[in-house]
């Protein structure tokens, strides 16, 4: 990585995303904080768990490895993820392509889909278009979502 962007890093929001991330990874396996704290053998308390996933606290490296391969994850693909978000996204921004976009079928993505059908539409419209805080914001509100549900959904449907 070059020197330049790790100057840039921004510790507060890296810790930010990265709880975002540990949160979704959680919520997807369908546990809540009280039952990922049973499947840790370190004896970490639940409020320890929020402060984490709020970005509140500071991770250790062994205690994020513990966690994620709790959760069945490799730490390695989710430091990627958190990567991706601070790094190459940079922070509240996402990357979005309105082809992927058209072929929402879902009735809660419609205002998603008939914004990038309008976007595609348009002359001299680029099919990768990147979305700030305040649009993905808006978005998700039209969509009925929570910004975080939003925002991984989209990064899902990139790949």
């Amino acid at each position: 990585m070059p020197g330049a962007e790790v100057g840039a890093l921004d510790a507060d929001v890296y810790q930010r995303i990265l709880g975002d991330e540990l949160r979704m990874l959680r919520r997807r396996r369908g546990w809540t904080r009280k039952e990922l704290q049973r499947q840790l053998p370190s004896g970490i308390s639940v409020q320890t768990l929020a402060t984490y996933e709020l970005g509140s606290r500071q991770c250790s490296v062994v205690r994020l490895a513990e966690l994620c391969l709790a959760m069945g994850e490799l730490p390695q693909h989710l430091i990627a993820r958190v990567h991706q978000r601070v790094v190459v996204d940079g922070p509240g921004h996402v990357r979005v392509n309105l082809r992927c976009h058209v072929t929402l079928v879902e009735p809660h993505f419609v205002p998603l889909r008939r914004w990038a059908e309008d976007r595609l539409r348009q002359p001299g419209a680029c099919e990768d278009v990147q979305l700030d805080l305040a649009a993905l914001c808006r978005m998700a509100e039209l969509c009925d979502l929570q910004p975080v549900e939003l925002v991984a959904f989209l990064r899902d449907l990139r790949g």
